[in-house]
């Protein structure tokens, strides 16, 4: 006759509330440790508060701004900027960084995109671009515009950077934000055409966005 092993429902229901029990507690140890890591981010974060990078425009020279037909406009611009890192113990990543020209809010350049290029503590460097575009569309109102701002004597453009940052901090590096700088350049602009550039060299401050 053979021998039957049986188990009582009790016994049944203790083995499977220690199964819970242990799935409970490693749920529990691994929610800690992740809450733990994400404190400390937050505590470090809010400790050095990364300043946003500060921007100035030292010189933006037009070599072209002319249309080749009614609403298609060729255009040439040398830009030159100054980046700076305020930050004491944050270093910038600059990522995907694109610079392009605008006037009363028409782009007038293709994207010029830049090098990628990491910037220490309290750092500057000087950014350049030649900003282009051949045949770009524009508004029908573009050369009134253009007329009016020549009468008036000076002309008002836009110069734009976007990219994506990273903050680094020792050996830890953040995700991706957004950068949007603006830059306002005022130029002179008589009723002669100037045989050479319309050039500015100015320490206007940018606004920044991050």
């Amino acid at each position: 006759m053979s021998k039957v092993d049986s188990k009582s429902p009790k016994h049944c229901a203790d083995k499977g509330l220690n199964i819970d029990k242990f799935y409970k507690k490693l749920y529990w140890s691994g929610f800690t440790f992740l809450f733990s890591v994400l404190s400390l981010i937050l505590l470090v974060w809010l400790i050095l508060h990364p300043t946003k990078p500060e921007f100035s425009l030292k010189e933006a020279d037009i070599y072209q701004l002319n249309l080749s037909g009614p609403h298609l406009l060729n255009s040439s611009i040398q830009l030159t900027l100054l980046s700076k890192n305020p930050n004491t113990k944050v270093g910038i990543y600059y990522d995907m960084v694109q610079v392009y020209a605008s006037y009363k809010g028409q782009q007038i350049t293709v994207d010029t995109s830049l090098p990628p290029f990491y910037q220490g503590h309290e750092e500057s460097n000087l950014l350049t671009a030649s900003l282009v575009g051949t045949a770009l569309p524009v508004a029908p109102s573009f050369g009134y515009e253009v007329g009016r701002d020549q009468t008036a004597g000076k002309l008002v453009l836009s110069l734009k950077l976007d990219g994506r940052v990273r903050w680094k901090v020792g050996t830890w590096v953040s995700g991706r934000y957004r950068l949007n700088v603006n830059c306002v350049a005022v130029k002179a602009f008589g009723p002669s055409i100037p045989s050479g550039p319309l050039s500015s060299k100015e320490g206007t401050q940018c606004s920044t966005t991050v």
